[in-house]
């Protein structure tokens, strides 16, 4: 009786120390990407950008994806891949443009990173839940764009 009271005793301890190593985490849902591509679109079609806009979750898988009218069929992967960095090294993907530009040609051979201003980040609690990428006109105007759609997380992520 006594040894199995201990080990009754035994697995719940183990079960509670289980418990406690897991962690909740915020993740980025269709609807919350729908939020993200609407800011972003409303952006291009005030500058009057033509582009492709690719909301991907935090392991870089494409959530929701949107072509706008006129945007050259190239920018759709060249979205995707922007965004996906961005998620996957957690950090704009303009930082490995700008390494590039200043001479560390290494950053080219970075897995699944593709080096081209334009995929930031999204986060919820300063953690990243996701990326944006945008392509189709210039880098500077693309990452605005993309700005705006993260900037949008904000308004419907808790604090």
């Amino acid at each position: 009786m006594r040894t199995c009271m201990l080990a009754t005793m035994t697995v719940m301890f183990s079960i509670g120390t289980a418990q406690a190593q897991l962690f909740e985490k915020t993740a980025l849902t269709l609807d919350g990407a729908k939020k993200i591509v609407a800011a972003a679109e409303a952006k291009a079609k005030a500058e009057g950008a033509r582009v492709v806009i690719a909301v991907v979750d935090d392991g870089g898988s494409l959530l929701l994806l949107e072509r706008l009218d006129e945007a050259q069929i190239a920018s759709v992967n060249v979205g995707i891949d922007k965004a996906r960095t961005a998620a996957i090294y957690r950090r704009p993907s303009k930082v490995f443009e700008e390494q590039v530009k200043n001479g560390r040609v290494s950053a080219l051979a970075l897995h699944g990173a593709v080096p081209l201003q334009g995929g930031v980040p999204i986060l919820a609690n300063g953690r990243v839940i996701g990326a944006i990428g945008v392509s189709g006109e210039t880098p500077q105007q693309d990452e605005d764009i993309a700005l705006a759609g993260a900037a949008a997380a904000a308004t419907f992520t808790k604090p």
